[in-house]
């Protein structure tokens, strides 16, 4: 395995002949490794500008399947410290297995500096401290190109800095000689930029009495404005120490291309920017009713829409869908009524197909039914991205199901009588059916199938529902981070964050684990319908009421003055631009969408395209066709009896 730390981190499995296929088994494209031959090893490695630390081992060996494990957790542990990790596993038949740790220089082919590993102590802090060993005693001339120095720096560099202006963050950390907590922080923010990190020993008096800095590990902040001061972590530990650092306001990821966005674009989604959608503040310890009124708006709207007609497999997804968001979204309202009512339409229609025309004129309630509404427009709040295409409707729909899961937990017999009951997880086969059928990335589509194919079964009730969700979605946070669709102010990681909740957040043996008591109790607060917040919510418009007959001859004058209103409201919606971080209000001022299409001759009929005079045409001609048959049939019922009364007669 090779840990590619400062310019990258890579794990390595050496695949001799004969060995592929059990290499497979241990170790496969999911994990963050590569696996590699014999033959493309040495390509790899020869020239690179990295640190590698490469396992070798036998595909019969049994210590060496059991280590897998371990290998894995550590690949992923050191993952943060560059931009990619890679994994690689066997080594030659026959030889003992061990570690070694070696880096080469670009464009030389002569090894700077190699160590092996041997003993029985290969556990993940031990293997995680030999490579920040290694790192720090690199010579200057041997450093890799992207690696800080992971030397102690003296209170003679780091005091002048106190109360200087700079574009950056300067974060001092403080530990005790032995610790290696500050070094371990330092290659975790590699592949940010926006903070250069500075470690001190707790040895050096002056910066200490300078600083007050009592606790070690302990961190000391000078912000780009001049401030400075302590910043506090709920525990000492490492994970908590970059989680800090990593949610600092302007501190970004480095992109995939090894540069990271310039100063104005790290400040795009502030007020001075170019974006079309206003920047809406938010509290990220809120669930927002926007977020999911969002998500069912584009689910409904526009996934579904490239289904012409729902039938089969295809019908009965979707009315399962339909029917568990009816009895599991919190909070009630239009969105609820609608859900209800088209779960209502879905189950009593006989028809085998459908067409999705029929589907979309109820979502847009053309019948005109009392409560019933859905926003027709994308209000990300919450799921906001600091520019288009990134975040939006996958933060949302992984945030609506998440919301499903806890609500499912909260009132267990909401599905009763819905064929739902039977299935012991039913909001995650529901979304696995949804996600399989209409999700629109089939990529992702496909890496959630493997997901729930390999661990699904695992969850047997409606805690480990919760965890279960709440783990996939963690690792696919982890799986993408970095990548292309990673939004830079706002980078997939671990969550909940320390900040949200830090009794989520463990260490053992040097490790960060999670407690998954304190996560469950957290998730169902979190995802409760007591902190779902509707600010940004889109209002339902009113309706307007039936016309009532004016003896006195004023209908006209209010009719008028009552659209002279509606017109200067008209005009006062369309000039007014919400200001990015503005706060909202209740009622209309918060600069709601309060109107809805459609207006004027008469109400739609689902799907059939006729509104309520085709309607009443129908039913007075369907009158009149009734009236004029049963004329007839009296007509026919009279002449025959007249024909029967005169040919009955008898002749003399």
């Amino acid at each position: 395995f090779s840990a590619e730390f400062c310019s990258k981190s890579a794990a390595v499995l050496w695949l001799v002949p004969g060995s592929l296929g059990s290499a497979a088994r241990l170790y496969t494209e999911e994990d963050p490794l590569v696996i590699l031959s014999s033959g493309s090893l040495k390509s790899a490695v020869t020239n690179s500008s990295s640190a590698w630390l490469i396992q070798f081992f036998s595909s019969w060996c049994g210590h060496c399947i059991q280590y897998s494990s371990t290998w894995k957790a550590l690949a992923q542990d050191v993952k943060g410290t560059a931009a990619k990790t890679r994994f690689g596993s066997p080594k030659p038949e026959g030889s003992a297995s061990h570690s070694i740790f070696k880096y080469q220089r670009n464009h030389k082919k002569v090894n700077s500096l190699r160590a092996k590993c041997w003993g029985a102590d290969r556990s993940i802090p031990s293997v995680r401290q030999l490579m920040v060993n290694i790192l720090q005693n690199h010579t200057k001339l041997d450093r890799p190109e992207h690696c800080p120095p992971l030397e102690p720096y003296s209170s003679a560099q780091l005091l002048p800095l106190l109360g200087q202006r700079s574009d950056h963050y300067t974060a001092i950390i403080v530990e005790e000689p032995d610790s290696y907590v500050g070094r371990e922080v330092i290659l975790d923010l590699l592949q940010y930029s926006g903070v250069q990190m500075k470690r001190v020993l707790s040895s050096d008096r002056p910066l200490l009495d300078t600083l007050k800095i009592t606790t070690f590990p302990s961190i000391y902040l000078l912000h780009p404005n001049g401030t400075h001061g302590h910043l506090h972590s709920e525990k000492l530990l490492r994970f908590f120490f970059s989680s800090l650092l990593r949610t600092l306001p302007g501190v970004q990821r480095w992109s995939k291309s090894g540069s990271s966005s310039s100063s104005a674009g790290q400040m795009r989604v502030l007020p001075d920017n170019q974006n079309t959608e206003p920047w809406r503040d938010f509290d990220r310890s809120k669930v927002y009713t926007a977020d999911l009124e969002s998500a069912l708006h584009y689910l409904l709207r526009v996934e579904l829409a490239t289904h012409n007609t729902l039938e089969g497999e295809e019908l009965k997804i979707f009315k399962d869908l339909v029917t568990l968001v009816a009895k599991l979204y919190p909070g009630g309202g239009s969105v609820v009524k609608l859900m209800e009512t088209l779960s209502d339409w879905l189950l009593s229609m006989p028809l085998q197909r459908i067409p999705y025309q029929a589907v979309l004129d109820l979502v847009d309630n053309k019948m005109r039914i009392s409560g019933v509404f859905l926003g027709a427009e994308l209000r990300w709040v919450g799921c906001q991205g600091s520019r288009e295409g990134l975040r939006g409707y996958p933060c949302s729909l992984w945030t609506l199901f998440h919301v499903l899961t806890v609500q499912h937990d909260a009132n267990p017999t909401a599905l009763e009588n819905t064929g739902l009951e039977g299935e012991a997880v039913p909001v995650l086969q529901v979304m696995r059916r949804y996600i399989r059928m209409f999700f629109g990335c089939q990529e992702c589509g496909r890496h959630f199938e493997q997901a729930a194919a390999a661990s699904m079964d695992t969850a047997q009730n409606r805690e480990q529902q919760i965890l279960w969700l709440w783990q996939q979605h963690n690792r696919v946070n982890m799986r993408l981070a970095g990548s292309l669709s990673d939004d830079p102010l706002f980078p997939k990681a671990p969550w909940p964050s320390p900040s949200l909740c830090a009794s989520c957040h463990e260490e053992k043996n040097g490790v960060h684990v999670w407690n998954q008591d304190n996560v469950l109790r957290f998730l169902r607060h979190h995802y409760s319908a007591s902190n779902l917040s509707p600010k940004y919510s889109v209002t339902p418009p009113q309706l307007p009421a039936p016309l009532v007959p004016d003896p006195a001859g004023t209908s006209r004058p209010r009719e008028e003055h009552r659209g002279a209103q509606r017109s200067d409201t008209e005009k006062k919606a369309s000039t007014w631009t919400p200001r990015p971080g503005h706060q909202a209000v209740k009622g209309k001022e918060r600069g709601e969408v309060v109107g809805m299409g459609g207006g004027g001759g008469g109400v739609w009929i689902l799907g059939l395209g006729f509104n309520s005079v085709d309607m009443s045409l129908c039913v007075v001609l369907y009158v009149c066709s009734c009236l004029f048959l049963m004329l007839l049939c009296f007509f026919f019922k009279v002449r025959s009896r007249r024909w029967k009364l005169r040919h009955s007669r008898l002749h003399v």
